[in-house]
């Protein structure tokens, strides 16, 4: 199948397995440090990269396969007799197999290890090793990730449009390395924002709809790619959206909290002394919109929420942990997808994020939620402490909607939320009604807005609801009128200073 092997890898999973019914069939391999000497002792008969080059590894093992007789063997053209006469004039088999892998320098990033450290993670040799015999894909198989081994073993023959499909495979992942690198060096620099760069997870069944193509790409240590789906159908393009957006709304809040989410807007959001309890109030918020929707939790799911829970068409189940008797009771749902993610309360994510538009991509910080009463100014009447607790309820669940965006909230419940709209009085027109359909009568109701009021009419629209206060960030031309259209209904009001619209 193959005659010369090069092998030098830092992942070393399934590479015996790989190798050995190759090197039974006898093929020869070449290796150098860590990787020769790991096959050397499972048995592998190895032919030592400084045997073939005839030049010790040096500077702590920092050069090694940059070398002419490493890189013509790899870099030969098949049809050139020329390159062909140059081989055997120096001795050397050309290469038809190369198994090469990275340092791990991507997933040192989460460690804070020192730069020193990091620095000595840069792979060099590694790159330049899988660069080159991708290029020459049409005279060897490269490959770079060992889940490509068994399928390899199992195919046999490898055709050309296989080499080649590897060596793209090659080019991505390169790529993706010198990108966290770049990343990496220039943390904390203040200027060009990181360009988008991620490793293929996968293919997506369809997109938002059936006709459209859809992928999974991985960009980071962290994330929703490292959930376990403990059981149901495969995650759809939809599924990850309202995942993420569930997410990002759930890690706004401390203690027990519950965030419902339909199409990539949260329908319930409740924090409680208990996640049991939060879950009830979240999943009552907004009894009709949370039908087949996505459920995010911080705190482990047992066998009472996992009661609660399967009563109802769902989408997606998503908390750090789901116990055994939670397990049990999901099982008779086979449909509903159940992930568990322990990692998730780390809340690694990038300082960044990304939006695709005609011929390009925008980039720009993430929005961060700070209730910082210091910064805040109460322009109408006074609140109490609990009061000031549940306005900074209410301002992060309206932070987490689609603009133009209101949260109605009691307590730390929301009852009616009003998002997407394109004017703001229809945005509190629909989150007051709301509140009044599926709450009536549900007091004090606090009303939180992602924008300034640019008239007064929203705040005369509130009165009539019985709103207890506002937040809202302030900063229209008519601030003064809406202050005054507070003060005459006798509405405590705050405003915050800081936007929160979401599109």
């Amino acid at each position: 199948m193959f005659r010369n092997a090069l092998v030098s890898v830092s992942d070393k999973t399934g590479l015996e397995a790989f190798l050995k019914p190759l090197a039974d069939q006898g093929m020869r391999i070449v290796s150098s440090g860590g990787t020769a000497r790991y096959l050397e002792e499972r048995g592998f008969k190895i032919i030592k990269v400084s045997e073939q080059t005839q030049f010790p590894e040096v500077m702590g093992g920092r050069v090694k396969t940059l070398h002419p007789y490493i890189h013509m063997p790899l870099l030969y053209r098949s049809e050139i007799e020329d390159d062909l006469s140059i081989l055997k004039e120096h001795g050397l088999e050309p290469f038809d197999l190369v198994v090469v892998n990275l340092y791990p320098f991507t997933q040192a990033l989460d460690k804070n290890l020192p730069l020193a450290e990091m620095v000595e993670l840069i792979d060099i040799g590694g790159p330049t090793l899988l660069r080159a015999s991708a290029k020459n894909f049409k005279n060897m198989t490269v490959v770079c990730d060992p889940s490509d081994y068994e399928g390899l073993l199992q195919k046999g023959k490898i055709e050309l449009e296989d080499r080649k499909a590897l060596a793209a495979k090659v080019f991505r992942h390169v790529s993706s390395y010198d990108h966290h690198i770049s990343n990496y060096l220039s943390a904390g620099d203040t200027g060009e924002v990181p360009a988008l760069q991620g490793d293929l997870k996968g293919s997506l069944r369809y997109g938002e709809n059936p006709h459209q193509k859809a992928f999974w790409y991985q960009s980071s240590s962290w994330g929703l790619h490292q959930a376990q789906i403990l059981q149901g159908k495969e995650l759809s393009y939809n599924n990850l959206l309202d995942l993420d957006a569930a997410l990002r709304s759930l890690f706004l809040f401390e203690g027990p909290t519950v965030i419902s989410v339909k199409h990539n807007n949260p329908c319930g959001v409740a924090r409680v002394k208990n996640i049991f309890e939060a879950l009830q109030n979240s999943l009552q918020a907004d009894p009709v919109s949370v039908f087949g929707g996505i459920i995010a939790l911080n705190e482990p799911i047992d066998g009472t929420c996992a009661k609660e829970l399967s009563g109802l068409f769902l989408e997606c189940i998503v908390a750090p942990q789901v116990t055994d008797e939670a397990k049990d009771i999901f099982k008779k749902k086979s449909n509903l997808r159940v992930l568990e993610w322990p990692q998730m309360l780390e809340k690694s994510f990038s300082p960044w994020e990304y939006r695709s538009i005609m011929g390009g991509y925008l980039a720009q910080s993430q929005d961060r939620v700070p209730c910082d009463r210091t910064e805040w100014q109460l322009k109408v009447g006074e609140l109490s402490e609990n009061q000031w607790l549940d306005l900074e309820f209410a301002w992060k669940v309206c932070a987490s909607l689609k603009s133009n965006a209101i949260a109605v909230t009691c307590g730390q419940q929301s009852v009616g939320l009003g998002m997407g709209q394109v004017n703001r009085v229809d945005a509190v027109q629909q989150a007051l009604e709301r509140a009044q359909k599926f709450h009536p009568g549900k007091k004090p109701l606090y009303l939180a807005s992602d924008a300034f009021f640019p008239f007064p009419d929203s705040v005369e629209i509130a009165a009539e609801y019985g709103v207890k206060a506002i937040i809202q960030p302030g900063g229209s031309v008519k601030d003064a009128e809406v202050i005054a259209a507070a003060e005459k209904h006798g509405i405590p009001m705050v405003m915050t200073g800081r936007r929160h619209f979401r599109h």
